[in-house]
């Protein structure tokens, strides 16, 4: 059908207008409506290494939170009942609870929130880079420790359920800790079905060949925004090879990495929505 020129000229500028709108709807999205669309990530963890007494056991971790960059407390105080709802029988957060240390307040409501998180097996944290950075370290470790958190840094603990246990490891920061992995798992038991964080995920490639069995790491912000057919927009360093969700690795170290809460840099998500992760452990039969 022949199409005039006047024809021509509404349809250019209609299809103008549709492209403008799509750009500010896009905009509005990932700046006001996906960082507030929480995931729940649910994962089941089959090893014939995990204990019976820990058949449905139920492990949460969140991570990167970066609160007070357009994180604030009501967010954290959602994410915590939210949390609380899942009923896990332990917690771990895996890193960057502030976005800047030296400029945070640090006000007393923080350490409230996060002291109602509950989880029978008890509730453990690892740094991450922003934790370290800005002066954070000591801000950060008094904040947990009045939360009821345990620090694990380079070294590990045994999570005990009646007779039997399984090992809980965490690395100190890579980019700004020091990070010591033979210390981690010093005298830890190779048959014991052992649990690792690490807040940057591609040093799984260094510890694949490691007594570990599962790696949780956070830091890459799933990319924080995801172009298709471009893919990951933002990747840092040391979360450029393994972005987001599953990766099975060599000598069986199952790989998981968190999208995380907050953002930082840019207050956008698109395509990639925060999430917390839900592990399920389940006893394998041996090989």
């Amino acid at each position: 059908m022949k199409i005039t020129r006047r024809t021509f000229i509404k349809r250019t500028l209609a299809g103008i207008g549709a492209l403008i709108g799509l750009n500010v709807f896009g905009y509005s999205y990932a700046r006001y409506i996906e960082p507030n669309m929480l995931a729940i990530r649910n994962h089941e963890i089959i090893n014939h290494k995990i204990p019976r007494n820990f058949h449905n056991f139920k492990v949460l971790q969140f991570s990167d939170t970066h609160i007070g960059f357009h994180y604030e407390l009501d967010d954290l105080e959602r994410l915590v009942a939210k949390i609380n709802e899942e009923e896990p029988d332990l917690i771990l957060f895996t890193g960057d609870l502030v976005d800047e240390p030296q400029t945070y307040a640090f006000p007393s409501r923080l350490v409230n929130i996060l002291k109602k998180l509950e989880a029978p097996k008890g509730k453990f944290w690892i740094y991450g880079n922003h934790d370290h950075g800005g002066y954070g370290t000591e801000k950060i470790r008094s904040v947990f420790e009045q939360s009821g958190f345990q620090l694990l840094q380079n070294e590990h603990t045994s999570i005990t359920n009646g007779s039997e246990s399984f090992t809980l490891a965490g690395v100190d920061d890579v980019m700004l800790g020091k990070p010591d992995i033979k210390q981690t798992l010093k005298n830890v038991d190779e048959e014991a079905f052992t649990l690792v964080m690490v807040h940057e995920p591609d040093v799984a490639s260094e510890y694949q060949h490691l007594p570990i069995d599962v790696q949780l790491s956070g830091h890459s912000h799933g990319g924080q925004v995801q172009v298709p057919f471009f893919g990951y927009l933002v990747t840092p360093p040391y979360a450029e090879h393994y972005v987001e969700g599953h990766y099975p690795m060599d000598n069986g170290l199952e790989l998981y990495v968190s999208r995380g809460i907050g953002t930082t840099r840019l207050p956008y998500r698109f395509l990639c929505r925060p999430e917390i992760s839900v592990f399920h452990l389940k006893t394998g039969e041996h090989p």
